[in-house]
């Protein structure tokens, strides 16, 4: 191989590294997810907070708007607990999350759910805390 092939060989690996490496980085940033959006759906599911009727769908209703977020911040998995797993290491209280997720899963699937104010709160200050770790809030 004379010179000139040996210096077009090594460009087209430094390009092809550059390309693959730029799209791998790429993939892993986080998307900005659009804040407004997230704070007013927050504001709104707040407002359930005022009837104990309404405290299931509260926690319904933040367990979709987290999975919404997890979804667009482009977390892999078919179901929301995959997700969950896939966002775990960019999560600060993974306990919090799953603990809300699973009260949710309850509230669903289960009748006669007793729900304590504690119990809401809980589940909705860990969504809250991952929404804000995700950058929704």
């Amino acid at each position: 191989m004379n010179h000139e092939s040996i210096l077009s060989a090594v460009a087209i690996v430094i390009i092809l590294v550059l390309v693959f490496g730029s799209s791998l980085l790429l993939k892993r940033r986080p998307r900005h997810l659009n804040r407004e959006y997230y704070q007013n759906r927050w504001q709104t599911l707040q407002g359930l907070l005022k009837d104990k009727s309404t405290w299931p769908l509260a926690v319904i209703d933040a367990d979709k708007l987290l999975d919404d977020a997890l979804k667009r911040s482009h977390y892999k998995g078919k179901t929301m607990g995959e997700r969950l797993v896939s966002a775990q290491r960019n999560l600060t209280d993974n306990d919090g999350v799953w603990f809300g997720h699973k009260l949710r899963n309850r509230l669903v699937h289960e009748s006669n759910v007793k729900l304590t104010e504690k119990m809401v709160k809980e589940a909705l200050i860990g969504i809250r805390g991952a929404l804000r770790d995700l950058g929704a809030l």
